[in-house]
């Protein structure tokens, strides 16, 4: 399936200033198969490293770290020479290697001619809790993320579809009332399926949603036995409750989060930790609350308030049990489910295009959904689950700040009017 990094991957390759590329992300969103499958497509060959399923690969890095010594070795282990510019280095799972990972730092300094991608599922929450020795300014980042809306529409052979919907965002040009309804209905299958690969991959090829919960039930799973790596026995049961109480956070018409929401004896300095660690794990999205809507949006935050939503929607409506055939008809869901689902959908889709994520209140009077950066200009972004798109925090939020654009997500189709772009929820993934 084809993943949108691989454009980032390739500019990397080509940089003048190429140094070792760390890549981020939460286990299983495809940081593995997208590297080693950039490095079939753009190099001779590629050398792949696991250093948590090869625990003895870390004996190379425990004398010198000189690199010509470290990729003799490591050629060594693989069969093969290992050429400069010509042969991908991988690095993976490299938390579970400390000292490969400040190897990194000589790889920039010393031999810049060799192609060094690491990547690691619990790499942020390692580094933190382990206190690393990391190769600060000596290595390149990318964050990876569950495959958005266009590149779930790619993994369903949907492409002239996606372009389409591209030329319509860049025109205003509303879609055919039919090719509207064709994407509403393939939205609502992406807040069933959500983004994460291997059940995608399951949709994909089976058509079956009920398959698909079994995937993702898996990974749910998965996620739950990570939290007991770098923790204590208490601490797991901190991040779990914590993790647990998303769903209903979400379900609530205030969806800032609370800590009572939890356990009615939870305080934040108990929790705070493990907000933490889902943050830095990829498993959650954090947005936080702005008190001003201006240039940098970082100076007015206000840590006391945020949200958090799941990183991929699908996980989230399996989580919930939101029933296949409800999502799918777009009927009896409550206000407050369909809501969050939507908003947690266009989170997702923001933070695919590298949107931090921000919301913004007033007094309790008006509180806008998403806040974010347009250049060097601020974009409000309101989101709707359905067509009815009256509301009056957009409105003010404009006045106060004199904004002369704005976006809406919603079920309507493209438009714009009054400074406002009408963007249809399948399409929340143009918003660059």
């Amino acid at each position: 399936m084809k993943r949108l990094i691989e454009a980032q991957l390739l500019d990397w390759k080509k940089s003048e200033n190429r140094k070792p590329l760390m890549v981020y992300g939460a286990r299983q969103v495809g940081k593995t198969y997208s590297i080693i499958s950039f490095g079939k497509e753009n190099y001779h060959d590629y050398a792949y490293f696991n250093f948590e399923a090869n625990p003895e690969l870390k004996s190379i890095f425990e004398n010198s770290l000189d690199p010509k010594r470290i990729v003799l070795e490591l050629g060594v282990v693989v069969g093969k020479k290992i050429h400069e510019e010509h042969t991908l280095i991988i690095f993976d799972e490299i938390q579970a290697a400390p000292k490969a990972l400040t190897s990194l730092k000589y790889f920039c300094e010393e031999a810049k001619g060799y192609h060094v991608i690491a990547a690691g599922s619990l790499l942020g929450v390692a580094l933190e809790r382990e206190q690393y020795s990391f190769p600060v300014g000596k290595v390149s980042s990318i964050n990876m993320y569950p495959m958005n809306f266009q590149e779930f529409l790619l993994a369903l052979d949907q492409e002239p579809l996606m372009e389409m919907i591209l030329k319509a965002y860049e025109t205003d040009q509303p879609l055919s009332q039919s090719l509207h309804n064709k994407c509403m209905e393939l939205y609502r299958s992406y807040l069933l399926v959500g983004g994460m690969p291997e059940v995608v991959k399951e949709f994909a090829e089976s058509g079956d949603y009920q398959m698909a919960r079994v995937k993702q039930s898996e990974i749910i799973s998965n996620y739950t036995s990570d939290m007991a790596k770098y923790a204590t026995r208490s601490e797991v049961v901190r991040h779990e409750a914590a993790y647990n109480s998303v769903p209903s956070q979400l379900a609530k018409e205030n969806k800032k989060f609370q800590y009572k929401l939890i356990g009615s004896n939870a305080r934040s300095r108990e929790y705070e930790s493990s907000i933490d660690w889902l943050v830095k794990a990829g498993v959650v999205l954090k947005c936080e609350k702005v008190n001003e809507g201006k240039i940098p949006l970082e100076f007015y935050k206000d840590i006391t308030s945020f949200k958090l939503y799941f990183s991929d929607v699908g996980l989230l409506t399996a989580k919930s049990m939101i029933p296949i055939d409800t999502v799918l008809a777009d009927f009896n869901i409550g206000g407050e489910a369909k809501g969050a689902l939507t908003e947690n959908y266009l989170a997702m889709q923001l933070v695919s295009n590298e949107h931090k994520l921000y919301y913004w209140e007033s007094n309790a009077q008006a509180e806008l959904d998403f806040v974010t950066m347009d250049g060097v200009d601020i974009l409000p972004i309101e989101c709707k689950a359905n067509e009815h798109v009256r509301a009056k925090s957009l409105g003010i939020f404009m006045k106060k700040y004199e904004l002369g654009r704005a976006v809406r997500v919603s079920a309507k189709n493209f438009g714009f009017e009054n400074g406002i772009k009408s963007v249809p929820l399948y399409a929340a993934w143009c918003v660059k």
